[in-house]
């Protein structure tokens, strides 16, 4: 036996063990992980198809739409962190997402009929609506299609169409040959975010100066967050399908009192197309930080407390 093949045997031996010695506490995450997401929400029949959706609070009703590997419990985060108490959150899990299956035209034309479904069938004829990351393209098209429903629109850190630059991927690889190849499984997404946690929250979209204002416990939630990986696949690959096709929405027909913010250091490029959404909606208003990342870490407060006043100001009774 050679030098490397020897090597080669005892690196794979050592890989071997500490696979064997991690491998029950993954099963017991991902365990974990899959309980939480089930007992948190239901489905429901709606005419565009069955959709898995969470409520929280009481008051105004407020449409929270996930971004990038979400579901309904990262729309409830989001609500938490970014819209405020005394409110009533509805967090669908779009499409590709969780329990709510990828149809065909999986579209955000067709992600924003199913908001509207969903409202339906809840029995409410008017929201407020949230856009985060991916969510918002869906969101702006629930406004255009749908205005008279519409109280108000805010759009945190959006993943749209800008002239200037598109929407750009951390990584350099291809986001859906990721997805379709790598993490069919939770285990690879489970052992980087015990091996490279760092790089983990930077896909997240946290800038390695944000990362340092986390306290351990904060990066652990988030990292969470993200498992179950495997059943938010399709909704991922779908994700990186719209990206590479964004389109300029008529941005100037958007009736709803808009609001729209993002931070400067965002690793996914948000800026730019923030800024010129909001420069080219009618009235809209543009809160620009200089830090933060995409989820805005250390802008909390600020976020919540501009948000949730401009949800009630706007609101309309039905």
């Amino acid at each position: 036996m050679s030098r490397l093949s020897l090597i080669i045997l005892i690196l794979g031996g050592i890989i071997a063990v500490i696979l064997i010695i991690a491998y029950p506490s993954y099963r017991s995450d991902i365990r974990a992980a899959r309980e939480r997401v089930i007992s948190g929400s239901k489905v429901i029949e709606t005419k565009c198809g069955p959709i898995e959706y969470a409520t929280r609070g009481e008051g105004l009703p407020v449409l929270v739409v996930h971004g990038a590997g979400g579901g309904y419990d990262q729309g409830l985060w989001i609500a938490r962190d970014n819209v405020g108490e005394g409110l009533c959150i509805i967090a669908p899990s779009r499409f590709g997402y969780l329990r709510t299956p990828l149809p065909h035209d999986a579209s955000p034309a067709a992600q924003a009929d199913a908001h509207a479904c969903l409202l339906d069938s809840l029995n409410i004829s008017k929201v407020a609506v949230v856009g985060v990351s991916a969510g918002a393209p869906s969101s702006m098209q629930f406004a255009l299609r749908y205005p008279e429903r519409t109280s108000s629109l805010a759009l945190i850190v959006p993943g749209i169409y800008t002239p200037e630059k598109p929407v750009e991927s951390p990584s350099p690889v291809p986001l859906p040959f990721v997805l379709s190849t790598i993490f069919k499984s939770d285990f690879p997404l489970w052992v980087a975010m015990k091996v490279y946690p760092s790089s983990v929250l930077y896909t997240l979209g946290v800038p390695p100066s944000s990362q340092s204002r986390l306290t351990d416990a904060q990066k652990n939630e988030l990292m969470r967050s993200l498992l179950p990986y495997s059943p938010r696949i399709d909704g991922m690959v779908n994700e990186g399908k719209i990206f590479s096709a964004l389109d300029r929405y008529p941005l100037e027909t958007i009736t709803a009192p808009t609001l729209v913010i993002s931070a400067a250091d965002d690793p996914w490029k948000t800026y730019d197309a923030a800024k010129y959404t909001a420069e080219n909606i009618p009235g809209a208003k543009f809160i620009g930080f200089e830090t933060g990342g995409h989820l805005l870490i250390g802008q909390e407060e600020k976020v919540r407390s501009e948000v949730a006043q401009f949800i009630k100001r706007h609101a309309i009774a039905k």
